[in-house]
This record gives C-alpha cells, sequence and structure tokens, in this order.
C-alpha cells in the first residue's frame, strides 16, 4: 500500500533538507546515513496509517545538497538538521528511529535537544569509538578511504565489508558494487566514504546526558546481525547505557528488506 506522500524542502545553514510526510497523527521520525529516504519509504506507507511520518535525505545525499559539496557531514551538523524538521512541521516530541549513521546523528539529537525526541530507537550505530579494537578500526577506515580515493571504488566495498563482517554472495556484490557508479549514486557514494563516515563512526555518545535525558531509549539490532560490527557496537553502547538490547528482524537494513515485520516489530515497542 503505498499513501499520499508530500515531498518539500527546508533551508538550514550550510545545506538545502528534502523531506517527506505522510499521514496523520503521532510524529515518527525515520532517519539514516547515508541512507535517504528513498530507503525508508515501504516502512513510512505503514506506519503512516496512523502515524504522521517523516522521512528526508540527510545533508549531501541524494536531494539535499549542501552549499559546500567539499564540507565534512558530522552527527552533529545532522541531529541539527533534524531538530529543525522537527520543529518545521511542529509535530513534536516526536518518535525517531534513526538507522546506521542516522542511529548516530540521532544520539547527537537526543544530547542537545531531549525534548524534541519521546522515543528514540537507535538501531545499530557504527560507533567503532566504543569498542576496544577501535583503534586498528579507525586504521582500516582511513584505509578503505584512501583506496576509494585512488578510484578503485571495488576494493574500498571489498574493504567495507570486511570492517563490518558483513557477508553478501559474489553475484550480489558484483552487481551492487563490482562496476563505477554514475551520476547521483556515484556523488553520494563519494560524499559518503569522504565527508560521512570517519566522523560518524568516531562520535563518542555523551552517556552522561543520554542517560539524563527525559527521552526514552532503546537500543536496536537486527536478529540476523551477530557477529557483524553494528551488533558489537550496539551491544557496546547499550552495556554503557546499562539497557538491554531490543531485537528486530533481518539484520543491518531490515527496515527495508522485511518492512512488514519491522513495522509489526517497531509497534509492539512503541506500545510497550
Amino acid at each position: 500500500m503505498t499513501t499520499l506522500t508530500t515531498a518539500t524542502t527546508l533551508d538550514v545553514p550550510g545545506a538545502r533538507l528534502h523531506y517527506e510526510l505522510r499521514g496523520t497523527g503521532p510524529l515518527i521520525v525515520l532517519v539514516g546515513a547515508p541512507m535517504d529516504a528513498t530507503s525508508f519509504a515501504p516502512l513510512a506507507d505503514l506506519l503512516a496509517t496512523d502515524h504522521t511520518v517523516l522521512t528526508t535525505d540527510p545533508r549531501g545525499i541524494n536531494r539535499s545538497p549542501v552549499d559546500h559539496p567539499d564540507q565534512d557531514s558530522t552527527p552533529v551538523d545532522r541531529a541539527a538538521d533534524l531538530a529543525a524538521l522537527i520543529r518545521h512541521v511542529d509535530a513534536g516530541p516526536a518518535t525517531v528511529l534513526g538507522s546506521s549513521g542516522g542511529a548516530v546523528s540521532l544520539l547527537a539529537l537526543v544530547e542537545r535537544n531531549p525534548e524534541l525526541v519521546r522515543t528514540a530507537v537507535v538501531h545499530e550505530p557504527p560507533l567503532e569509538e566504543l569498542l576496544p579494537d577501535h583503534a586498528d578500526l579507525y586504521e582500516e577506515t582511513e584505509r578503505m578511504i584512501a583506496t576509494y580515493l585512488t578510484g578503485d571504488t571495488r576494493s574500498a566495498w571489498q574493504q567495507f565489508m570486511v570492517i563490518g563482517n558483513l557477508q553478501m554472495p559474489d553475484e550480489l556484490f558484483e552487481m551492487f558494487f563490482g562496476s563505477p557508479r554514475e551520476g547521483q549514486a556515484a556523488a553520494d557514494e563519494h560524499f559518503q566514504f569522504v565527508h560521512m563516515i570517519r566522523h560518524t563512526v568516531r562520535f563518542r555518545p555523551n552517556i552522561d546526558a543520554l542517560t539524563a535525558a527525559p527521552t526514552r531509549l532503546v537500543i536496536g539490532i537486527g536478529e540476523e546481525s551477530t557477529g557483524q560490527l553494528c551488533d558489537r557496537t550496539s551491544r557496546a553502547l547499550a552495556d554503557l547505557l546499562g539497557l538491554e538490547p531490543t531485537l528486530f528482524p533481518g539484520d543491518h537494513i531490515g527496515f527495508a528488506e522485511q518492512p512488514d515485520a519491522f513495522a509489526v516489530r517497531l509497534r509492539e515497542i512503541l506500545g510497550a
């Protein structure tokens, strides 16, 4: 089922944000990084039956251009963007589901503007900083970025998979990453590798600020993510916060690959 979607833009310092609204009711924000609004569309349609659902392209990705393409995108920048969007639609405080880099953006948002977030579902944030082997992971990440900058995108994606301990059949890897991307996809890939990843994985959450916030925190992990980098980082974050992780269907992108089951699980959590 596809619901009526209203798409528009909001000017913020340094960028113009593309965002979409669906449905009516309590506000839910679905956000990723580098995943854009399109990645969340099936889940958004399911939730829009009884919620206002906001999705957005993060700054520098797809339909959210930045004023200076060579400027980095940090979790704090993206948190300020989310705060501006929630205030702009004037329907908060919101439930926010942030996944991957979007989960890191969400943590920065709760630290700085907890009054805007009723419930924060932090799904698989890649917080390398929290792991005992973070120095090795940083080195691997820097090598990956350097490889990308040589123009060898295929090898950079192979290194990405190794760092994340992600498994993909060879034929699928070749389908998605075997050939150079073109157009907007190539621009988004460049922005991700060069201006987004480094700041995202090196973000260190302010545990005191998070625990002091009135926001309900849920740390989400995919049921099929066992042993992956984001399984490890999510569990490390949950330990620091004194929380039990909450399992969701699928793996790192379960919200996109299994939206029906993901929506059911999310509704269970929000109703608890």
